[in-house]
């Protein structure tokens, strides 16, 4: 019985999984405190995950009807994320496992999107291919066993994530915060085709896995400017459908030449803007024509959330891990190499 814990950036999660069964699953979010400011502000996610962590466990355990000496084992990211909402998160960790006397697991917060698709379709294929997108992060990898083995990184983000191109955008076309739901939303009644934004890296002789927004962010921000500039009506629908359309062709084009490349026949798409309408639909349709089974996990499970991070745990507790040290730490910029994210405190420098 794991209890998992996350609190990267703005979603403070408790979940609760026994032997890759989903029990409790309770997310509190910080985000309309945010959009005040357009973005998210470090310290006000810190401070919110402080109100929210008790009460969040609390609501997990109830959900679960179970008491916290009955949980085995806790998980809790460790990186990467804003390193004071990770600080609450660990903080609190420690205290519940050491309340209960079980073992703590550090985490990887990229591990455990991924782990998040268990949840609803059972163990992860053998090898597959992964696509990460949120606001953060943009990175297709190629696991195999996920808590044993090392994941191959085939290509990141060079500069802006998927997410974070939305939100950009989504600014400077007047909508609200979170970018991705807005621009999802006003794209509904918008033609994709109206405008025609560039597909950064997918000309002959780019990294094939590679991704970069940065150039779509500024593309957009350039054709809004044109309309402003010439005392124009903006057409945010048909810019939304076709920053989005731009957006799913890039990711769902990579995706799937990783696929045929490396011959695996499973294509995972995990994190918050696996939940975009159109990433989703094209990917179905690629995938479909090529002969690849796709798995996308709920929506629910795509944001940030500790059900993941008690996924991971339960894999790595399963497989026979060792836990995490008693003055385990946090990193922030933590690359993912491996599920398991055991970071120890760097010592301080003695004065000579």
């Amino acid at each position: 019985m794991v209890l998992g814990i996350e609190s990267s950036c703005d979603e403070t999660g408790a979940g609760i999984v026994r032997d890759g069964r989903l029990l409790a699953h309770v997310v509190a979010s910080s985000m309309d405190e945010h959009a005040l400011f357009g973005g998210v502000v470090p310290e006000i996610a810190a401070r919110a995950h402080l109100q929210a962590f008790n009460p969040v466990v609390r609501g997990a355990l109830e959900q679960a009807g179970l008491r916290l000496g009955q949980i085995d084992a806790v998980a809790v990211t460790t990186g990467p994320g804003l390193s004071g909402a990770l600080q609450v998160g660990l903080a609190g960790a420690k205290t519940l496992a050491y309340a209960a006397g079980v073992p703590l697991y550090g985490v990887h917060h990229l591990a455990g999107h991924v782990a998040a698709d268990t949840l609803e379709h059972g163990p992860l294929p053998t090898p597959c291919v992964v696509l990460i997108v949120s606001g953060g992060h943009t990175s297709l990898l190629l696991v195999r066993d996920l808590v044993r083995e090392p994941i191959l990184h085939l290509g990141d983000t060079l500069d802006d994530a998927a997410g974070e191109c939305f939100d950009k955008v989504a600014r400077i076309m007047g909508l609200s915060y979170p970018g991705g739901p807005a621009v999802d939303r006003a794209a509904r009644d918008g033609d994709p085709r109206a405008v025609d934004f560039p597909r950064p890296l997918t000309r002959p002789g780019d990294d094939p896995y590679a991704f970069s927004f940065s150039g779509l962010k500024t593309a957009a921000a350039r054709w809004v400017e044109k309309h402003r500039a010439q005392g124009l009506d903006l057409p945010v629908a048909d810019g939304a459908a076709a920053l989005q359309e731009a957006v799913a062709d890039v990711l769902t084009r990579k995706a799937l030449a990783a696929c045929t490349a490396y011959d695996v026949k499973t294509l995972i798409v995990v994190g918050g803007v696996a939940a975009n309408s159109r990433v989703r639909g094209l990917a179905e349709q690629r995938c479909a024509a090529a002969g690849v089974e796709l798995r996308v996990p709920p929506m629910t499970l795509c944001t940030d959330n500790g059900a993941m991070i008690a996924a991971v745990g339960d894999l790595l507790v399963r497989s026979g891990a060792e836990p995490a040290p008693l003055d385990v730490s946090i990193d922030p910029s933590a690359p993912l190499e491996y599920a398991s994210l055991t970071p120890l405190p760097v010592p301080p420098v003695r004065a000579a």
